[in-house]
């Protein structure tokens, strides 16, 4: 999966040279700190044991990255490409028996858990407002998503793995302040009876030349999804800094 993200990232480049002079790309990079806010579980999601692993178990802070290639077509058209991990542990006991995936975890058993939440994304976006202070975007994404929770005890173990396809909304605004500061809020959500997902971002611009751009702020990724296989529904927040790169023509 990761292979295939970096070949189309290549593939963008590449293509992004042999079109016309006012094509854009953008090489984005985001990093920073990652919190649980909550990430309750239950697996099968109509059989197993509801518990949390931030409130039952102690999740720890992960420092975390995220890689975009971009490609602008006369301004108006993105295309995108997005590899975004995340993985984060918990560690504890809890005072109750746990039923896991077929598994049966006493009361009180030191319990590891992995959270693995993988982010492939391919974004369509076009820019319906755009003038020398204000820019808006609506698109499509594409997402791909690699997840796993597992649990285990010195003697056993079980996991549940999951990888599936979901289409999201896309967006995206920048208020420029002036010709440095602005204020940008971006993201992929959507909501639906089968569960929802929302990854938004808000931050504070900054542009240190016409190639190099840099921001700082908060990040919430939310959602999860309530059927017989699985209950899942989480929150983490981000403290976020990234620096994007654009290569024009």
């Amino acid at each position: 999966m990761r292979t295939f993200i970096y070949s189309i990232c290549l593939l963008s480049l590449t293509f992004i040279y042999q079109n016309e002079a006012n094509a854009q790309a953008i090489l984005d990079l985001e990093t920073g700190a990652v919190f649980n806010g909550y990430n309750d579980v239950r697996i099968p999601g109509d059989q197993g044991t509801l518990f949390s692993l931030t409130d039952d178990l102690k999740a720890e802070t992960k420092i975390f990255y995220r890689l975009r290639a971009s490609y602008i077509i006369k301004s108006r058209h993105t295309i995108s490409v997005l590899y975004a991990p995340l993985e984060t542990q918990s560690h504890g006991s809890v005072g109750n028996d746990i039923s896991f995936e077929g598994e049966l975890f006493p009361a009180n058993t030191q319990l590891n858990s992995t959270y693995k939440f993988n982010s492939y994304r391919l974004t369509y976006r076009y820019d319906i407002v755009q003038n020398p202070r204000f820019e808006f975007g609506l698109g499509a994404t594409a997402k791909i998503r690699d997840a796993k929770i597992a649990l285990a005890s010195a003697n056993r173990g079980s996991e549940k793995t999951n990888v599936g396809f979901v289409p999201i909304i896309n967006f995206r605004l920048l208020w420029k302040l002036d010709d440095r500061f602005g204020f940008l809020l971006d993201g992929d959500a959507l909501a639906a009876p089968q569960g929802r997902a929302a990854d938004v971002l808000a931050a504070v611009t900054y542009n240190l030349s016409d190639h190099l751009k840099v921001r700082a702020g908060y990040r919430i990724l939310e959602g999860g999804a309530d059927n017989d296989e699985v209950y899942n529904f989480s929150l983490f927040h981000y403290a976020s800094v990234g620096i994007a790169y654009s290569f024009l023509r």
